[in-house]
């Protein structure tokens, strides 16, 4: 096994990394709930729960951070 390709965990649930992938697609709270179809308290509950993880300060530097670490693509 090549030890650069391991990686023990991922970061994200699966739902996590659905709200960040829309949310670097530019999508609003509001679009992301409907297309996921769950309320905007959830979108925003996954959003803080990503933000704790990381331990970052918003949105955007959580986006940042998860490219840096290759749990998402813009």
């Amino acid at each position: 096994m090549d030890s650069k390709k391991y990686r023990p965990t991922n970061i994200l649930t699966k739902r996590e990394r659905e709200v960040f992938e829309l949310l670097v697609q530019d999508k609003t709270t509001k679009e992301i709930a409907e297309q996921l179809f769950i309320s905007e308290k959830t979108v925003r509950n996954h959003i803080s729960n990503t933000i704790q993880k990381l331990q970052v300060k918003g949105r955007s530097q959580a986006v940042v951070e998860l490219i840096r670490l290759g749990e998402i693509q813009l």
